[in-house]
């Protein structure tokens, strides 16, 4: 059983950044993604992902270049890092495997005009 507890979400104004930490309990092989709910929506949104050791990244087009992705293995984090933040930006961010069927619990980001 593969866990992940999200942090380092806040409130920032528009322009602002943040680091969000992702931390699994256990070391995984897994490829493992950033997605994020917005406020209304009921899908949640693919973000980012990371393949192990940080050989390949992918990023939706909407934060394509704004935001990076890497992956600390020895110690099991994912970090998402999100620069020149927009409003359209807030939503609770979650991580999980591909595959993954569960969610964590989520870090809000909440970003102001």
């Amino acid at each position: 059983q593969l866990q992940f507890v999200e942090s380092g979400g806040g409130l920032v104004p528009a322009g602002g950044s943040l680091k969000l930490s992702c931390a699994a309990s256990r070391f995984t092989t897994n490829t493992i993604a950033w997605y994020r709910l917005a406020p209304g929506k009921q899908q949640h949104e693919f973000v980012a992902d990371i393949t192990l050791n940080g050989r390949v990244k992918d990023f939706s087009e909407n934060v394509k270049g704004r935001f990076d992705i890497s992956r600390d293995d020895v110690n099991n984090t994912v970090y998402l890092q999100m620069d020149n933040l927009k409003p359209e930006d807030t939503a609770v961010y979650y991580c999980k495997t591909l595959a993954g069927r569960t969610w964590g619990q989520g870090t809000q980001v909440t970003v102001s005009s």
